[in-house]
């Protein structure tokens, strides 16, 4: 008489897999009846917001709505020339190495410490000496270029 090809491990195995399978379809089932039974409607799920920015379940009431003119509403974007304006900037040099090449400038207007290099320097400067530059935007925050000295 030969022995049982299916070992005790296999069939345990196998077990396994048949409860994990059940499990996995009760729960399936267990999910659509709960969806049915408790699951929201579209409108049960929006959101309003009244004339004070508060959220409400309630849609406002359409008599308190208010027309505004387009050419009341001003946007506050600077015209191209003022922006060229302000690009030049100026301040004073506060901290500045010479062995290593690099600085920093207190802003004027916003009291903003900018980091400046000496290859972005047109002549040679020292601490406490006041420059005009203009400011780029880099990884590490605001940078001076084209330096001058004042």
């Amino acid at each position: 008489m030969g022995k049982s090809q299916e070992t005790t491990n296999k069939r345990e195995r196998e077990k396994q897999k048949a409860r994990k399978q059940q499990e996995k379809r009760e729960k399936m089932q267990e999910r659509k009846q709960n969806k049915e039974k408790g699951g929201k409607s579209l409108n049960d799920m929006i959101a309003y917001l009244d004339e004070n920015g508060n959220i409400s379940a309630t849609p406002p009431d359409p008599r308190k709505k208010r027309v505004f003119n387009q050419e009341e509403i001003h946007v506050s974007v600077p015209k191209l020339e003022q922006r060229q304006k302000e690009a030049k900037r100026t301040g004073v040099v506060t901290y500045y190495n010479h062995v290593k090449g690099f600085g920093f400038i207190n802003d004027d207007e916003s009291k903003q410490r900018i980091f400046l290099h000496n290859s972005n320097l047109s002549g040679i400067i020292n601490e406490n000496d006041r420059v005009q530059y203009e400011i780029e935007n880099s990884l590490k925050g605001p940078g001076a270029v084209n330096i001058i000295k004042i």
